[in-house]
């Protein structure tokens, strides 16, 4: 987590502190946390498994008055639905029509699919999948988080819902999605394999199989990263210069589709120089994301998240910053 503190003073120029909380209870951790919020002008947490990350963050929100963020969960979910965005509109599908599947059933996996939602996709034509298959309508043993993508199905494994997929997220381990799986899928589609450091399938294996997807890993030696540092250090910058009490879902999406929206623009000479193995990026299969050192994320990320919270209502600054520098 220092390494964090890093990346948002050199991303963002935030200064931030890591504070590790021993705890026995999630109301003990809770407690901590807002005894000590008044000191910061907002929260990042990290590393809190499901489903105590709702919970704690849930509750944060309502008893502090700065931001908090769940970085595994949003960051990941922003970064994430950028990228679907992209890749759907390249591969000439509508999100509303598209169907998916997520494998793992974790707080990023529940993050990406509700930011899916909120971004068009129909929760019917979600299939998520945990340890123990798909999780359906007739299952007596999900909690409230993972009910809410419960799809009424006989569908029960992988190979079921996987047949004429338009997108597969996976969220889970190494080797998980097989060239079978994915000989399945329907024509163009779009698959997001983000366990790291090993992806639920190797993308030298998944072009091998199909010519006319679209590939995405949590890798940085692949093309089109989902890197979560593509937006926590530039959400907290748009909030924190409006002085915005809280991250909701407006700030979000505007977060979504400012970084969606930057992968389309030309991309600077100083941004290939600081990826000499790529001679050129340009909107398109292998380039559905920007690069992690573009500096037009910070203004183009931080303003669209201020100018949501002063929309929203949430921000008590009500001016936008005239510059935002690094």
């Amino acid at each position: 987590m220092e390494g964090k503190s890093l990346l948002f003073k050199r991303f963002a120029n935030i200064d931030s502190i890591d504070i590790e909380v021993k705890h026995r209870t999630t109301e003990d951790f809770i407690n901590t946390v807002e005894a000590i919020a008044d000191t910061f002008g907002g929260i990042n947490l990290e590393d809190i498994k499901a489903p105590e990350c709702f919970e704690i963050e849930r509750e944060l929100i309502k008893r502090c008055n700065i931001p908090v963020f769940h970085d595994d969960q949003h960051g990941t979910a922003i970064v994430t639905a950028a990228g679907m965005i992209n890749a759907l509109e390249i591969q000439g599908k509508k999100i509303d029509d598209a169907v998916f599947v997520c494998l793992g059933a974790g707080a990023a996996a529940i993050a990406c699919m509700s930011m899916f939602v909120k971004c068009g996709a129909l929760r019917e034509n979600v299939y998520m999948l945990d340890r123990q298959g798909v999780i359906h309508t007739r299952r007596e043993d999900l909690n409230e988080y993972k009910a809410l993508f419960a799809n009424n199905t006989d569908k029960r494994t992988l190979q079921d819902v996987i047949k004429d997929a338009d997108v597969f997220l996976g969220l889970s381990g190494a080797d998980l999605l097989t060239a079978d799986d994915i000989a399945l899928m329907a024509p163009n589609p779009v698959i997001f394999a983000c366990s790291n450091p090993d992806p639920e399938i190797k993308p030298e294996l998944a072009h091998a199989i199909r010519h006319d997807l679209i590939m995405g890993t949590g890798r940085s030696d692949y093309p089109n990263q989902v890197n979560n540092v593509l937006c926590f250090p530039f959400i907290f910058r748009g909030a924190l210069d409006v002085r915005a009490q809280v991250i909701n879902d407006e700030m979000k999406l505007a977060a979504v589709y400012a970084i969606a929206n930057l992968a389309k623009e030309p991309v600077p000479e100083e941004v290939l120089a600081a990826y000499p193995k790529v001679s050129s990026l340009s909107f398109g299969a292998e380039y559905v994301l920007p690069k992690p050192m573009d500096p037009r994320l910070l203004p183009n990320v931080a303003r669209a998240v201020s100018q949501a919270a002063i929309d929203s209502g949430v921000a008590q600054i009500t001016t936008l910053p005239t510059e935002y520098n690094v």
